[in-house]
């Protein structure tokens, strides 16, 4: 039963995450980078400072949840104060999310991705000024089931990790895609009727990153192709194609790096927050409102050459000479 409400626990905040701080305070403030600059400061400076904070992580949790619910009764009507705050504690609360999916197996932790792919997915539409009542909802049940968590993290047994930039870059590449697809009156995959596709894609890509044996450098070229063609499906225009292969790679390249995360320390988990959660999705945005799109396929061919060369161009020091 505790596996169970781990699960919830994770999908919840999850789709909070997705649904509140990622897409429905930045289209209710109309993207305005300066306006909503106070959610990803906080969100920077909650998640460097939470490991410093001297007390147990599951009451960390608790305070921190009953903070977000108080800012979900004010939402969307935030300022520059109450947008900080939250922030700051969705921020503080990524690296203790992270921290507990240490204690899910893989198939609890695939099932905790799908719930919440699916669930941000069918909502995507749903008018960002009433969304306030799926923020209390979300957070409520998080806050339940965060009082009721397994204790035991589990053990495991893989070897693989990459790197904190390749990491960096495919979150990178998947916000300025996903910020500039969401604003695109021309085509829209989540408002032209394909949800039903998107869903099952994230649901078949998590299962493929959970069960398909590549070597380390074979998934991050598979990454950066799958990424590359989400793009170039983008520029075409076919709605229904990118429907099918951007979902697939969200879920994919996701368990990807939570499998390399949960391996790390709290203050490591931490710092790669930074990172991963605010700057590198920031960076996305960025590209995205002033429409400098276009330039991300040349970073692309850059890292598809590199890995390629790393692929299937021999160390001087393997080849033998006859």
């Amino acid at each position: 039963m505790q596996r169970l409400i781990l699960v919830l626990f994770i999908a919840t905040e999850l789709c909070y995450y997705l649904l509140i701080a990622q897409t429905g305070i930045v289209e209710y403030f109309s993207s305005n980078i300066f306006v909503i600059a106070p959610l990803p400061i906080g969100g920077i400076i909650g998640s460097f400072l939470i490991p410093y904070l001297k007390i147990e992580n599951k009451n960390k949790i608790s305070i921190l949840l009953v903070i977000q619910l108080i800012m979900s009764f004010i939402y969307p009507n935030f300022n520059f104060i109450t947008l900080f705050i939250l922030g700051l504690t969705v921020g503080a609360l990524a690296p203790l999310i992270i921290n507990e999916i240490k204690k899910a197996d893989f198939i609890q932790l695939g099932l905790a991705l799908c719930i919440s792919y699916v669930t941000g997915t069918m909502m995507f539409n749903y008018d960002v000024e009433l969304r306030d009542i799926i923020a209390i909802i979300l957070t409520i049940i998080t806050l339940i089931s965060s009082r009721f968590l397994p204790n035991k993290e589990l053990e495991r047994d893989y070897s693989e990790s990459f790197s904190l930039y390749a990491m960096v870059l495919w979150i990178f590449l998947d916000s300025a895609l996903f910020e500039s697809l969401s604003r695109d009156i021309t085509i829209s995959i989540w408002r032209d009727g394909y949800s039903l596709e998107i869903a099952l894609f994230h649901i078949v890509g998590v299962v493929a990153a959970l069960t398909l044996k590549l070597e380390k450098n074979q998934k991050e070229l598979f990454i950066i192709i799958l990424f590359a063609l989400s793009y170039l499906f983008y520029f075409l225009r076919e709605g229904f194609i990118l429907s099918l292969i951007y979902p697939f790679v969200i879920s994919y390249y996701n368990v990807i790096i939570l499998q390399t995360i949960i391996k790390k320390d709290f203050k490591t988990i931490s710092i790669y927050m930074i990172f991963i959660g605010w700057i590198a999705s920031g960076a996305g945005l960025f590209v995205a409102l002033e429409n400098l799109i276009l330039f991300v396929p040349v970073i692309l061919l850059i890292t598809l050459l590199k890995i390629m060369s790393n692929q299937f161009i021999p160390n001087n020091k393997e080849v033998n000479y006859v």
